[in-house]
């Protein structure tokens, strides 16, 4: 006898941390600039601004002018130096420029050389994923053998709930291979 609510759950578990996942390494590819102007490279950037840390998107209009170049609008003029400085201490590469009223952020033309290291570094990223959902996997199929061993499900309905792992995670696993490859070809593109 089969107890669907286990084994539903199961699925629900390994399906959310497969989309987690592929988002994870999406919103982590979102923050390597690759030369262009990308406001999501400023996405985890906190600012000390009355008294507390506000994420930068709070605080001000982030405008991509050009295709090298963002420039941040703050609302209130005083928090310009806190932006300043939260931009300088963040390692996104970029030296900012104050002007008084705006903040620009130009963005340098990669050379080759740094293209390439970007796209090693993407696919170390790629990887990390993949055995992130290699470990998902892992967890599913243990749970299912306990539920096996514990005679809450059949032979048959192990095997095939494995076989069903196995795809989701093929799945997940492609969809990781297809973000790599955009990413790849984003950086490679000059």
């Amino acid at each position: 006898m089969i107890d669907n609510e286990k084994v539903e759950e199961i699925f629900l578990v390994l399906e959310d941390k497969l989309d987690k996942t592929v988002n994870v390494l999406q919103s982590d590819y979102a923050a390597i600039r690759a030369g262009r102007a990308n406001p999501h490279i400023l996405d985890k950037i906190q600012v000390e601004a009355y008294g507390a840390m506000s994420p930068l998107q709070q605080l001000g209009n982030i405008a991509v002018t050009d295709a090298r170049c963002l420039v941040i609008s703050p609302w209130d003029k005083s928090l310009l130096k806190s932006i300043e400085k939260a931009l300088l201490a963040s390692n996104i590469g970029i030296t900012p420029t104050n002007d008084g009223t705006v903040i620009r952020l130009v963005f340098p033309e990669l050379t080759e050389e740094r293209r390439k290291d970007l796209v090693k570094q993407v696919r170390k990223m790629g990887e990390d994923a993949k055995v992130a959902a290699r470990n998902v996997r892992r967890e599913a199929m243990e749970a299912l053998k306990k539920m096996k061993t514990n005679k809450e499900i059949s032979e048959d309905e192990s095997k095939n709930c494995e076989q069903d792992v196995e795809k989701s995670v093929s799945k997940c696993v492609s969809s990781i291979d297809a973000t790599v490859a955009a990413k790849e070809k984003e950086l490679m593109t000059v």
